[in-house]
């Protein structure tokens, strides 16, 4: 016995210690490969997954969803699909031999008869088949929600598969709605029905959200530019500083104490062959636009995933306006009548700018809800006139914002520099061209060629992304551009300034630089808003978002906050420069593009927050 005894404790001692040796290995129930049912966090819902993986020290199993989405789960949270299988065959119709014992038996008050009996059976398969709809309606739901957190300024949407999703999910619905309608209008419902009528309600519910989720926010809450007074402020204070700095530029003494300038008479800032010119200018740069050359490319997602189409042609038609205008030239047509006409030019830039300012606010009244821009919906008349009401305004397929971005203001600006070059030289009887005004002639002409031999890139601005075309937009593009921006060139025609050439050549290495920072800052960010993943780009480092996007805080942009603007404010001061220190009137643009730059930082810093849930300091940006 005590042989035996002491087998007995062998033996225990043996099992204690093998029972230990198992609790000390890790327990893993699923193999890698292995198809599961996994939870979705945060909700009782299963769906097929993948394992990929296992953690020896979390105890997570890394899970794969046939969308592709990747989540760690815990054991509790995965169920082989032998037990889903299991239940739904348990909960299926009745067995073969049931039915065929039915057959046999005589219909009895206690038993169902046989049609009844189906009809359960059926409805059970239903109920299984209205789960399994519920459970793809959720997932589709949850997709949408990923592609809203994915969009921020070019990365697409799986669009495709929602639309998809919802033709499916509208094909199994429609049947029960069917039913339900003519159930209502004739009163069929039994009382065994009620809680199917409740399933169909709330199937019908997830429709409806399934059809709406897209729909963009329907009103703008957070007013810019002062609300409704500041920009009912704006549309006068707009015009009348251009009229002002045009006005003090022809004044012998353009001193800021010299204010008032004297006013012009009335009758004098109209003609109408003026505004026939300028007529003439911005319908021949629209055929310009509307030839079929240059590529075709397609603009970031819109709110509802679609893509609008673009002509790029902007170089071609700065070319081809050149030849018009040396065709010109070379018949002696007097170029410089747009330096004697000046302020009438302006004045008819304006007008027009008024006329399509209102004719756009008029139209977007019958644009559908999800054309409309995201910060020129408020409700608010003057604001959304100011702003701008419609997103992307076009007569077919002729974009009317995308067209004033860069074609008649921008390519104007050139032609009028060209005017004041020549004016200069019939005024003051000159057989060449100052100094002064040769660098300011090369330098905004570099940088205009270097915008439409880049127009591609304006697709990823927040002009085309975000705000509507209004009068802020219009008033930019057709008098704002052209005739304040060349605001150098006019000044130097009635105040001559001597430079020399080593002040000459030092002005032309600072555009140099504010050039090269300028084009390198704008074509890295723009690179990345388009293709994140691009292998180019793989040296550039970021900070990822709330929304699933990424904020570039390397290259250019880890050095300081906006890159391109800091090259624009050095380029700007190069253009003044050759004027002088004796006014401060050429520097305007300079002091105004510092102003643009604080209002951009503060609308940034409040986007930042907000939006993608930075601190500010965090947030290098590349959202303007």
């Amino acid at each position: 016995m005590k042989e035996t005894g002491g087998r007995v404790v062998e033996m225990d001692l043996q099992k204690n210690w093998l029972w230990g040796s198992f609790w000390k290995m890790p327990n893993r129930r699923f193999a890698d490969g292995e198809v599961v049912m996994g939870r979705w966090p945060g909700s009782v819902l299963y769906y097929e997954v993948q394992v990929t993986g296992y953690n020896d020290v979390t105890h997570l199993y890394t899970v794969k969803y046939k969308d592709g989405t990747e989540l760690e789960l815990k054991e509790s949270d995965i169920r082989s699909q032998s037990s889903f299988k299991h239940r739904k065959s348990q909960s299926s119709s009745s067995s073969p031999s049931r039915r065929s014992a039915s057959r046999s038996r005589s219909r009895s008050p206690g038993r169902p008869a046989k049609g009844r009996r189906r009809s359960s059976s059926q409805s059970r398969e239903r109920k299984d088949d209205k789960k399994k709809t519920i459970q793809e309606s959720n997932l589709v739901l949850l997709k949408l929600n990923e592609n809203n957190t994915r969009r921020y300024n070019g990365e697409p949407d799986s669009t495709e598969r929602n639309d998809t999703s919802c033709k499916i999910l509208e094909q199994k619905f429609k049947p029960d709605l069917e039913i339900e309608r003519v159930l209502e209008k004739y009163s069929l419902h039994p009382r065994k029905e009620e809680k199917k009528k409740e399933e169909i309600y709330s199937e019908k519910k997830i429709f409806e959200t399934v059809k709406t989720i897209e729909k963009p926010s329907p009103k703008t809450k957070e007013l810019e530019f002062g609300g409704r007074i500041g920009t009912f402020t704006m549309i006068f204070f707009l015009p009348a500083t251009v009229f002002y700095l045009l006005l003090m530029c022809k004044q012998d003494d353009p001193s800021l104490m010299n204010f008032p300038p004297p006013l012009p008479a009335l009758e004098s800032l109209w003609e109408a062959r003026v505004f026939g010119v300028f007529l003439l200018w911005f319908f021949l740069q629209a055929l310009f636009y509307l030839l079929p050359i240059g590529k075709v490319v397609e603009g970031l997602p819109l709110s509802n995933g679609r893509k609008l189409q673009y002509r790029i042609n902007g170089f071609y038609a700065f070319v081809f306006t050149a030849a018009a205008i040396g065709a010109l030239l070379y018949f002696q047509f007097e170029l410089h009548y747009l330096y004697d006409h000046f302020m009438q030019f302006a004045v008819s830039a304006a007008t027009f700018s008024m006329g399509l300012s209102i004719y756009l606010y008029v139209r977007s009244l019958k644009t559908p809800e999800e054309d409309l821009a995201p910060g020129g919906n408020s409700g608010y008349f003057v604001y959304d006139f100011f702003t701008g009401h419609e997103l992307n305004p076009r007569i077919g397929s002729f974009d009317l914002k995308y067209f004033c971005e860069l074609r008649p203001g921008l390519i104007g600006w050139v032609v009028i520099n060209l005017a004041m070059l020549l004016a200069e030289m019939k005024i003051h009887n000159q057989s060449m061209p100052s100094l002064a005004m040769v660098l300011v002639n090369s330098f905004q002409l570099l940088y205009v060629v270097d915008a439409l031999w880049n127009e591609e890139a304006i697709l990823t601005t927040m002009d085309i992304t975000h705000d509507g075309f209004g009068f802020m937009l219009a008033f930019g593009d057709l008098v704002w551009v052209p005739f304040v921006y060349s605001l150098q060139a006019f000044y130097l025609v009635s105040h001559p300034t001597a430079i020399s050439w080593p002040a000459a050549s030092a002005i032309t290495i600072l555009n140099c630089i504010g050039y090269y920072i300028f084009r390198s800052a704008n074509s890295q960010k723009n690179k990345f808003r388009r293709n994140p993943a691009d292998p180019k780009l793989a040296y550039l480092k970021y900070i990822p978002t709330a929304t699933g996007k990424g904020l570039l805080v390397t290259g250019w942009w880890g050095f300081v906050r906006h890159p391109n603007y800091l090259g624009d404010i050095i380029m700007a001061l190069a253009w003044s420069l050759p004027c002088g220190f004796n006014h401060i009137l050429p520097y305007f643009y300079v002091i105004y593009f510092i102003c643009l730059l604080i209002h951009r930082e503060a609308r940034d810093e409040h986007h930042c927050k907000k939006k993608y849930g930075l601190a500010w300091e965090s947030c290098f940006a590349h959202l303007t």
